[in-house]
């Protein structure tokens, strides 16, 4: 269903494989039926795999084509005469975990040239491929089978992990990065933070003297930034999910496994744990601790620490609860009136 110009299908997988790969239990099909492909529901035919996991497209799924979709239990007595089921309690999981399957490589590869500069300290892998205009600075160490885009710079010592992809015009310095990392085009990460002394006189800058530490498997979307530390280094946990455009200030803290959504402000110091979800254009202001497992809504001003399992909205941001009733409220006033 993708469009061949840009993107490579597997061969046909048996449904079968496709059960296993999504820890599903296959109902109404043949173990050793044959996939070509995925697709939505409404595009979907006799060789595709779907998927369902929001109620508002019941309607697509009980007429769709496809020969095979990933659904939830509750799904299967909805389902159209002659399509096999995959029913797990996850089915986008599910879904995810076929379609990479299918295509295991769908990000855009450099093309490999011999236009790249590379210096003459810096420590190259197997199997890397760097594309025309990269250059890989003095002392840097690019581990195997990692991918760097035309004219992104990887700084002076900096260290990328194997199985790394960093897009076109990304910019890294001062930077420690893990393995199975993606960086998107247009990132900048281990510029100076934004750090003054301010007297009588004016703003005196501050030496930023730490790093940026990203670890394993985190992906970071295109055009955001990242700053170095002050003295601290800046670290994002393994896991870590960070959408485009986002600003990460100095010695930021981010845990494992969070999802950091569009257009977030975080400042300097501030601590986020492990599982926190941000809501796109959320601004953080510095020094702040925000809980494992928190929550934060879309356009969310944080102005204080946030507990653990907390769930807050609102400029400043409060529990959402009471965020919500207050709106509430606001809004019978003004009918009144």
């Amino acid at each position: 269903m993708a469009d061949s110009r840009f993107f490579s299908v597997s061969s046909p997988i048996p449904l079968s494989q496709l059960a296993e790969t999504a820890n599903a239990e296959l109902v109404n099909g043949a173990a050793d039926q044959l996939m070509e492909d995925v697709g939505p529901l409404s595009l979907a035919g006799p060789a595709h795999v779907s998927f369902l996991d929001n109620k508002k497209y019941v309607t697509q799924f009980t007429q769709s084509k496809a020969g095979a979709c990933v659904v939830g239990p509750e799904m299967v007595e909805k389902a159209p005469e002659g399509m096999a089921l995959l029913v797990t309690k996850e089915p986008y999981l599910g879904y995810a975990k076929i379609a990479q399957l299918f295509y295991p490589d769908a990000r855009q590869t450099p093309d490999a040239s011999d236009r790249a500069f590379i210096a003459s300290s810096a420590v190259i892998g197997a199997d890397v491929i760097l594309g025309a205009g990269a250059v890989i600075s003095e002392r840097a160490e690019i581990g195997d089978r990692c991918r760097i885009g035309a004219n992104a710079v990887v700084g002076a010592g900096c260290i990328i992990g194997a199985d790394t992809n960093i897009g076109s015009n990304v910019s890294l310095s001062h930077s420690i990065v893990g393995q199975q990392v993606t960086i998107f085009p247009g990132v900048s990460i281990g510029q100076d933070g934004f750090g003054f002394a301010i007297s009588s006189t004016g703003a005196v800058k501050v030496p930023q003297l730490g790093r940026v530490i990203i670890e394993d498997r985190v992906e970071i979307g295109a055009n955001s930034t990242i700053d170095r530390g002050a003295g601290p280094d800046t670290i994002i946990g393994a896991g870590t999910m960070i959408d485009n455009l986002v600003q990460i200030g100095h010695n930021v803290e981010i845990g494992k496994n969070c999802v950091v959504v569009s257009q977030v402000g975080v400042s300097g110091s501030t601590v986020i744990g492990n599982g926190v979800l941000i809501g796109g254009q959320t601004g953080f202001a510095g020094h702040l601790r925000i809980g494992d497992g928190a929550r934060i809504a879309a356009r969310s001003g944080v102005t204080k620490n946030v507990e653990p399992g907390g769930v807050v909205g609102g400029f400043p941001a409060r529990p959402m609860r009471q965020w919500l009733r207050e709106q509430a409220f606001v809004e019978r006033l003004v009918k009144k009136r």
